[in-house]
């Protein structure tokens, strides 16, 4: 979502998004790969840690407050 200039302020439940995305994808990552990897395969768990880096790079890139 991109915000206007003349938008005073964000919706409060995009700034809980943003706040929170950073860490989120710290604490998710390291736990659900190696669980992955444990369960399912190596493979499997390569896999996962693709996915989740992609999304989260996304996410971090779609929420970023960068000036212009």
């Amino acid at each position: 979502m991109v915000l206007n200039p003349s938008d005073s302020e964000a919706p409060a439940s995009l700034r809980w998004f943003v706040a929170i995305t950073p860490l989120a994808g710290a604490m998710v990552f390291p736990l659900v790969v190696p669980l992955v990897m444990a369960r399912v395969g190596i493979g499997a768990g390569v896999g996962v840690a693709l996915v989740l880096s992609g999304l989260w790079f996304i996410a971090m890139l779609k929420t970023s407050e960068m000036p212009h």
